[in-house]
């Protein structure tokens, strides 16, 4: 996806992939399975012009799939370089009932900005400082800090890139309670989610996302 990051075909393929979520949460409703889905919103079609307008546009093909179970997740640098048209898009989205996360966050270079001035709900800590947290001091009290953050701006931090149980009881223990990653299942055709969600039983304080 790298090499088509500043291309248009990356706006087609962005609202392709929008609808195609939609789509199937529309398919797992009619089977009683209410799930949200988070989908990644690169820059460039973040900030085109009519980006709100498209995103109704779709949202109105699905009418029975709540609003609130899309998520949209926006990348740190998505925001570098025009963070007020940003905002005002997420503040747009956020009026839609649609929600918003800031993906990968504390990679950045402007975390506190972003916090302070962008509508998101949910923090996302990138997994490069959840996968040696157990080993490594720094990366620890980078998580540590992040989760604090999410804790004083009201927000929920989601730790990504969690694989082991020693990770997920050291989140625990920090008050992260929102984890995703292979330590919880690996990528698997949609057709494969119901069963799977009737098998799956997880430690009772851990929440996956």
């Amino acid at each position: 996806m790298p090499g088509i990051e500043n291309h248009e075909l990356s706006i087609q393929i962005g609202e392709w992939v929008i609808d195609t979520a939609l789509a199937q949460m529309c398919s797992w409703s009619a089977q009683g399975l209410e799930l949200s889905v988070s989908v990644n919103v690169a820059a460039l079609q973040l900030q085109q012009p009519g980006f709100i307008d498209k995103l109704r546009a779709i949202l109105e093909r699905y009418p029975t799939v709540a609003r609130k179970q899309l998520e949209l997740e926006i990348l740190e640098s998505s925001a570098l370089k025009d963070i007020a048209l940003v905002a005002e898009v997420l503040q747009a989205c956020l009026a839609s009932e649609v929600r918003i996360a800031l993906d990968d966050f504390g990679t950045g270079y402007s975390s506190l900005t972003y916090l302070k001035h962008l509508p998101a709900e949910t923090l996302k800590i990138d997994q490069s400082f959840v996968r040696d947290m157990v080993s490594d001091p720094e990366d620890m009290a980078i998580v540590n800090g992040v989760i604090g953050l999410a804790r004083a701006f009201g927000r929920k931090a989601i730790a990504e890139g969690v694989e082991t149980a020693e990770q997920s009881e050291m989140l625990l223990s920090l008050g992260c309670h929102f984890m995703q990653g292979y330590g919880i299942a690996r990528p698997m055709p949609p057709e494969q989610m119901p069963a799977w969600i009737r098998r799956w039983r997880a430690n009772p304080t851990v929440q996956s996302a």
